[in-house]
């Protein structure tokens, strides 16, 4: 995913340092919820399980440092669920969005774009999650994109690297026993 051209470039001439675009965008799939198919009802209202109520506090501890001043996800039940206990813990609220529902994913490409440099926090599904990766992660090989795939609740760190968008890094925070 290319960008235009961020400016501000260091004294070095690598990278920009000190552009909004250093700000990384925190994208979360959401934690737990159990098998689609046990659930009851309507699969917008699906909540979390245990596990995954545990998930989504694990993510406070590792995404409250980035300091996120808007967290974004998914109206599904279980996206909510999942960025709450952060946005409790942060003071923020959580913002409904249509665009990082299910079966959205270009979309969500373009919501990226437009949100580079924005301190946030979007939490999406899995179907969602595999045509962003297709877009961020470049020309590297079917193995890292295979090892970077985003599994219920770990997190991506987006970033501009300068002249596109790429993940960064890849979180896998851990529930306390």
């Amino acid at each position: 995913m290319s960008l235009p051209d961020p400016g501000g470039a260091s004294a070095t001439g690598d990278q920009p340092r000190g552009s909004i675009r250093d700000v990384p965008l925190l994208v979360v799939r959401h934690a737990r919820a159990g098998r689609r198919s046990a659930y009851r009802g309507d699969d917008r209202q699906r909540p979390l399980t245990a596990r995954g109520r545990a998930q989504a506090e694990a993510l406070v501890e590792s995404l409250a440092p980035y300091r996120p001043r808007r967290i974004l996800s998914s109206p599904y039940v279980r996206c909510f669920e999942t960025v709450r206990p952060l946005a409790v813990a942060l003071g923020v609220p959580v913002e409904g969005v249509d665009t990082l529902a299910e079966g959205h994913g270009k979309a969500v490409v373009r919501l990226v774009e437009r949100m580079v440099g924005e301190p946030a926090v979007l939490c999406t599904h899995g179907d969602v999650a595999d045509v962003l990766l297709e877009a961020l992660a470049g020309d590297r090989s079917a193995t890292v994109r295979h090892e970077l795939r985003l599994l219920k609740g770990e997190v991506w760190v987006v970033q501009s690297t300068g002249t596109r968008l790429a993940i960064v890094d890849h979180l896998h925070p851990r529930p306390r026993r």
